[in-house]
């Protein structure tokens, strides 16, 4: 690995997408958007749907949307483990268009006396959704 880089790896339940050293990587976490550089001090975070862009060489060499999951940030890597993952620029706007009409309307249908727990499991469905549209339709 080059000095000045980390070890990025994306993993999805499908498949390993990325795996390789880069300078840098912003992910989605829960809290906001999150730089990550080599030296980054250890953390684990929630990640929230949104974009990964990766940067080799100066440039933003990739751009992938997640749907969430959770990163492990250590000094020489960061693994993200999605929950989905997919290159921004296959992204469908008519297939990220349905998946938010289905997540709104299962917020929609959830009793008023649902758990607080199924609540935000349909938000962060619903907030994923509408991310994987605004990056269909950037892309």
């Amino acid at each position: 690995m080059a000095e000045g880089t980390f070890q990025l790896e994306l993993v999805s339940p499908a498949r390993l997408l990325l795996s390789r050293a880069v300078e840098m990587a912003v992910i989605p976490s829960a809290e906001g958007e999150m730089g990550v550089l080599p030296g980054h001090a250890p953390m684990i975070v929630a990640l929230r749907g949104g974009v990964i862009r990766v940067r080799e060489n100066g440039q933003e060499t990739e751009r992938l949307f997640v749907a969430g999951g959770f990163a492990e940030v250590t000094p020489t890597r960061c693994t993200v483990l999605a929950d989905e993952a997919t290159p921004v620029a296959t992204l469908s706007r008519s297939a990220a268009e349905e998946r938010l009409r289905e997540a709104e309307a299962a917020l929609a249908e959830l009793p008023a006396d649902s758990p607080p727990e199924r609540r935000e499991a349909a938000m962060a469905r619903l907030l994923s959704a509408r991310a994987m549209l605004e990056s269909a339709e950037a892309a």
